[in-house]
């Protein structure tokens, strides 16, 4: 039995859920990936994964993803429960892939290297919606909004 599983409620499906991830903006980006990140009301977390045809053919994208699930689901115990993933793939890791097949050369990222992106970026989303949330919130409970020059006097 695997140690981590990777069901169907772990998966981001909808249209309408990736915007809702999309939409909080708590993201970071580091070339070659972004994560978007949302709460959500589960205790687990759960993944979705978006890239656009520019990436490559059907085989190039479909091997990205698959790379991208798997670096999550060995991932589970290092991320936060309760939140919603959103990884968006830039076309430059499909640089390499699909080229030299014949030879044995992989090309392309490693599962190594989108485990350690995501895990970076995703720690990344996490500060900065922390230091978003307490520019927010002052910490007796009040808005912090913009001073002008009377309240500082």
């Amino acid at each position: 039995m695997k140690a981590y599983s990777f069901s169907k409620r772990k998966r981001l499906v909808s249209n309408r859920q990736f915007r809702s991830v999309i939409a909080r903006k708590m993201t970071a980006r580091d070339g070659l990936l972004t994560v978007c990140l949302a709460e959500n009301d589960c205790d687990y977390p759960r993944l979705g994964v978006s890239m656009g045809k520019s990436c490559g053919g059907a085989v190039v994208r479909n091997r990205l993803k698959r790379l991208v699930r798997e670096a999550f689901r060995q991932s589970q115990d290092q991320i936060r429960p309760g939140f919603d993933y959103v990884v968006m793939i830039s076309p430059q890791w499909s640089e390499g892939l699909g080229d030299n097949k014949a030879e044995g050369a992989s090309g392309g990222p490693t599962l190594e290297q989108v485990k350690a992106s995501f895990l970076g970026l995703a720690a990344a989303a996490f500060e900065k919606a922390g230091n978003r949330r307490q520019k927010e919130v002052r910490p007796g409970g009040t808005q912090k909004g913009p001073k002008n020059d009377a309240e500082q006097v």
